[in-house]
């Protein structure tokens, strides 16, 4: 979903250590713990996660950072979406999640 994307967007932020672009983004983590996980074992761990993430941002441990984002990333099953527009539409309707945002676009001639 949505928060998905905001989440995987930080791959580069997390790469170079920015602590607070990955803070900035604290919210998204949030709505994608709360909403994008239905099982409630499956949340309590991503919650865990998601506190383990904050922890490495305030200790400043990059290294910690890298671990505990890639671990939420697999478990969650978190990948960036690439649309081609070149071979069809991303959404087809305003009600899209996809709509108005980076996953989804419309091939105009």
């Amino acid at each position: 979903g949505l928060y998905g994307q905001r989440i995987a967007a930080l791959e580069s932020a997390v790469a170079a250590g920015d602590f607070g672009a990955v803070a900035a983004e604290k919210n998204a983590f949030i709505l994608f713990n709360s909403g994008g996980i239905t099982d409630k074992d499956a949340k309590k761990s991503a919650v865990k996660q998601t506190n383990d993430i904050f922890a490495a941002i305030r200790s400043k441990d990059a290294g910690a950072l890298k671990s505990a984002y890639s671990a939420y990333k697999s478990a969650n099953g978190i990948s960036l979406i690439v649309v081609d527009r070149e071979s069809g539409q991303g959404y087809s309707g305003d009600y899209d999640w996809k709509a108005r945002s980076a996953a989804g676009s419309i091939y105009v001639r």
